[in-house]
């Protein structure tokens, strides 16, 4: 009983003791709620208030050799706390003087203005009244930091600097659309600006790097920020773009625009091998010119009928299934031949046509009545099956690149709605079916790769202060699009237009080129064609001996007469490639050149002012000099111990030949010329991007390579 008794007890205390335990959580409940409500609220406010966000430093954007082609700068807003007291002692004295400095600065109000404002601030106790209409850069920030009252500094002064970053691209529109932009982001800016388009908005994850968080706290009047979770700054994007191949893309597809008063082009240069897009030019007509407006190369503003550069994927169709070859012969009349009710014309019908041509020749004349011919005797009774061999070729899917908005590719198949009986031989030719010039070139660089279709690359490496993180390597698409007979027939085609067809006019005695011209007519909805609206490309690969490079040039809308393919996107064609192989020699290729051993022995002079060589061969003790230049330049040879001068020319409108000479004689001479330079190396100028004696164009680069 006494046991009982003792238990109950103890359980009695227990319980007795957890009421009050649980009478004292309701109450604290109660009070946090209810009670203490007001100082709860306004310690949520403060938090809210006064705590900041901490944007990260923004990846940037680097070209294939480190070249930066996006980064962030910081800009600034400054503040001023009217209420703290080392301001309140100055005020009175020294406002009206800031107002006066303001007012001069930014030219956006007057002084009474700015002491209105001021005042009325100063009123209210304002402790953070904006004083920047607009944002400043690190060099105006300094100028403020020198103004009347802001001069004491963060605390006597009151000063506030707020820092956000901007984004600016070095390069001014060098591939503008293909690094992309920035936006406001989610619910108008309430998370930052974040990348919309281009590589900026595909690569938003490794660039935008994570938000870091302070806290504002006002100590004795003032107010100091204090920092809690430090912000992680963005990682760096290595693009495969190379500056001075999109320079030169750039540049002459600008001219030709230019030139020929068309809407909108590109060119897109890519490696043959590993698909990098070393270069990607979009340029788009607006009120003061031509800019990168929209990326034509891949969106769906560019995505058209392709015309004659469609050609060889149907040729290449009928010669894989084996029902032609490059020597069968086909009539093409007169160049103009009736089907199903409509005429299918050569363009140089009026010309009383080529007659029986072989198809190799057809390829090359590039005639619509012999590919239409060669297609529908092949595909007629089995159409599915010429449509399913473009799929074969995998020019039916989208390529599937990083960037957003690519065009997707379209082919009417046999039993749609809309495929009529001149379906076949329209499309033959490269017209009812739509085709971005990103997807052509991947399928003529597949005809220079052997066969092999790689994906277009814009994207190397992601580093993170310089640390690899991520690399991208090619991605094969279609390891043999077709046998390698066909594929060697294919690239011989394409030489022979470059050689003897409508693409002869792109020859060069340095290398040989392979392509294809189109010229296709510009459909506008529901209107059909329209008269004189015209799509001139030009795609292909060189040097044809060791295929490097694809590209393609694409003119949409060229007025002025001239709108062929080979006479409008050609020259393009032409200029980008010559360019591109100069570029190509020097820079990465070594020099043939060996040095003798009197070279290495002799004291070496450069080429470049008489004077300048004279006082250097005497401080070299080079006594034996023949030759006296009336000129202020000269060229210098050396033959054994002796030094011989000759005079040196410098023809107005002609490129300058600097080779030999140092740095600062070549670049006075080049800039002189009103070319811009840019430099490799050390020492005299070996090699130089632009031929000696060749026609300049002011405000072009010329490279130099010093060894």
């Amino acid at each position: 009983m006494e046991i009982r008794k003792s238990i109950v007890s103890r359980i009695a205390i227990i319980y007795f003791f957890l009421l009050i335990f649980g009478l004292v959580v309701v109450y604290k409940m109660i009070s946090v709620q209810k009670i203490k409500n007001d100082r709860w609220e306004q310690i949520a406010k403060n938090l809210k208030e006064n705590t900041v966000r901490v944007d990260p430093t923004r990846g940037n954007i680097c070209a294939d050799d480190g070249s930066v082609l996006a980064t962030s700068v910081p800009g600034y807003y400054v503040r001023i706390d009217l209420a703290a007291e080392g301001v309140k002692r100055v005020y009175s004295q020294e406002s009206d003087s800031l107002a006066y400095y303001l007012s001069r600065f930014f030219e956006n109000a007057s002084r009474s203005e700015y002491n209105q404002r001021l005042n009325a601030a100063f009123r209210n106790g304002n402790r953070g009244f904006m004083l920047t209409p607009r944002k400043i850069d690190y060099q105006e920030l300094q100028q403020m930091k020198k103004f009347p009252i802001l001069r004491r500094g963060r605390f006597g002064g009151g000063m506030i600097i707020e820092q956000e970053n901007q984004r600016i691209t070095p390069l001014g529109s060098l591939g503008l659309r293909t690094i992309g932009d920035l936006n406001k982001g989610a619910y108008g800016g309430v998370h930052g600006n974040i990348g919309y388009t281009g590589l900026e908005g595909a690569y938003e994850q490794y660039l935008k790097g994570k938000e870091g968080i302070s806290y504002r706290e006002n100590l004795s009047g003032r107010w100091v920020t204090r920092t809690e979770i430090e912000p992680e700054d963005g990682m760096d994007v290595i693009t495969t773009l190379n500056v001075k191949l999109q320079d030169i893309a750039e540049s002459a597809l600008r001219r030709n625009l230019e030139k020929h008063d068309a809407d909108w082009g590109t060119a897109i240069l890519m490696e043959v091998e590993t698909g990098e897009i070393k270069a990607i030019a979009n340029l788009g007509r607006e009120k003061d010119g031509y800019t990168e407006n929209y990326n034509y190369a891949l969106g769906n503003q560019g995505c058209y009928e392709p015309g004659s550069t469609f050609k060889l994927v149907s040729l290449m169709a009928a010669m894989e299934d084996g029902l032609i070859d490059t020597c069968d012969v086909y009539d093409t009349g007169n160049g103009v031949w009736e089907y199903f009710g409509r005429s299918i014309y050569d363009s140089d019908y009026r010309y009383g046509g080529h007659g029986k041509m072989t198809v190799m020749k057809i390829f090359e004349k590039s005639s619509n009545v012999g590919v239409a011919k060669i297609i529908t005797s092949a595909y007629e009774r089995n159409p599915k099956k010429f449509v399913d061999r473009i799929y074969g070729f995998g020019l039916n899917k989208p390529l599937g690149l990083e960037l957003k908005g690519e065009g997707k590719p379209f082919f009417k198949y046999p039993g749609d709605p809309d495929w009529w009986g001149t379906t076949l031989a329209w499309m033959s030719y490269g017209y009812e079916s739509k085709m971005t010039p990103l997807q052509i070139l991947t399928f003529y660089n597949a005809v220079a790769n052997d066969g092999r279709m790689v994906k277009p690359m814009l994207v190397r490496e992601i580093r993170d202060k310089g640390m690899l993180v991520r690399q991208f390597k090619t991605e094969v698409l279609n390891p043999m699009i077709a046998t390698r007979e066909t594929v060697g027939k294919a690239q011989k085609m394409l030489e022979a237009v470059c050689e003897t067809g409508t693409g002869r006019s792109l020859q060069n005695p340095w290398f040989k080129l392979a392509g294809k011209t189109g010229t296709a007519q510009v459909a506008t909805g529901t209107s059909g064609y329209q008269k004189g609206m015209y799509l001139a490309s030009f795609a292909g690969y060189f040097p044809v001996d060791d295929p490097k490079f694809s590209l393609i040039v694409t003119i949409n809308n060229p007025r002025g007469g001239a709108y062929y393919g080979g006479s409008v996107a050609g020259p393009v064609f032409k200029e980008i490639a010559e360019r591109v192989y100069a570029v190509r020699n020097l820079f990465e290729e070594p020099s043939d050149e060996q040095e003798t051993p009197e070279m290495l022995i002799t004291p070496d002079v450069k080429n470049g002012a008489v004077d300048c060589i004279l006082r250097v061969a005497e401080d070299l003790n080079i006594t034996s000099i023949t030759g006296k230049p009336t000129t202020t330049l000269a060229s210098v040879k050396k033959q054994n111990d002796m030094l011989m001068l000759d005079e040196m020319e410098i023809p107005a409108g002609l490129v300058p030949d600097v080779r030999g000479m140092g740095a600062a004689d070549a670049v006075f001479i080049l800039e002189n010329a009103g070319l811009r330079v840019k430099m490799k190396g050390l020492g005299k100028v070996r090699i130089q991007s632009l031929q000696p004696g060749t026609r300049l164009t002011r405000g072009e680069f010329v490279y130099l390579t010093l060894g």
